[in-house]
């Protein structure tokens, strides 16, 4: 078993995370996980004995501090992230340090808020001839984009985009997907808190993303769908050949 796992805790609802990252924090000696975005519902099932730790406050060097006291002690470490911890979960310098130090670890997918997002709206981010792509992507901010993957330019592939972590400059979002070429009428969801008790899903249009989003204020912890070709007078325009009864493949004669 490896010593310290990561874990991807889902967007909020302490439901949607996998049954096996649950038995990995009710066996772990250690559960450390971000407070300010995990809900304590997600790492209230630990085992008798087992330290619980908040990383919210702390550095990186205090996490593995952490991680390294329980692993010498012979224990076992659930670092437990928000979401799913391959997409903007700042996992790579914790496996450095794991690495450095010779220690083995692993890491357990969970639902992403986007994904979490989308099923709340009852949307599908692919439609039959339409857009057959995701992009999941952000705004520059404190951490830089580089000029290739700025949204005026993912815009112009006319696919869906999951934008995170730019709900502070929604007027950036719309004018940065409007200068890409995406059509005004262009579907957004917007989704606060997805998977908390507070969580709010608006739909508008890209025209009023900006204005929309002010008026919800929604100015943090907001994921913006774009969904192109998904207006309200597309609806049930485009279908799936999947269960169309002239589609044939090895499973239906």
């Amino acid at each position: 078993m490896a010593r310290v796992c990561f874990i991807g805790a889902g967007p909020g609802d302490p439901e949607l995370i996998t049954v096996k990252g649950q038995r990995l924090i009710r066996e772990a000696d250690l559960v450390l996980f971000a407070g300010s975005l995990v809900p304590e519902a997600v790492v209230a099932t630990v085992k008798d004995g087992a330290r619980v730790e908040d990383s919210a406050p702390l550095n990186l060097e205090q996490t593995h501090a952490l991680m390294m006291e329980t692993i010498a002690a012979g224990g076992m470490v659930a670092r437990v992230h928000t979401g799913d911890s391959s997409l903007y979960g700042a996992i790579r310098e914790q496996m450095a340090l794991l690495d450095r130090d010779g220690v083995d670890y692993e890491v357990i997918p969970g639902v992403t808020a986007g994904f979490a997002a989308a099923a709340s709206a009852c949307k599908s981010f692919t439609v039959p001839e339409i857009t057959q792509t995701l992009i999941f992507t952000r705004l520059a901010g404190k951490t830089p984009v580089p000029d290739s993957e700025r949204l005026c330019e993912l815009a112009r592939h006319g696919s869906a985009m999951c934008i995170y972590l730019s709900a502070g400059n929604p007027e950036g979002i719309q004018d940065e997907l409007l200068a890409g070429g995406l059509i005004p009428s262009t579907l957004v969801v917007m989704a606060y808190r997805v998977g908390w008790p507070e969580e709010k899903v608006v739909e508008t249009d890209l025209a009023h993303l900006a204005r929309i989003a002010r008026d919800n204020d929604f100015t943090r912890q907001t994921v913006f769908l774009i969904l192109p070709g998904q207006g309200i007078e597309d609806a049930g325009t485009a279908k799936s050949l999947l269960y169309d009864e002239n589609f044939k493949h090895m499973y239906r004669t």
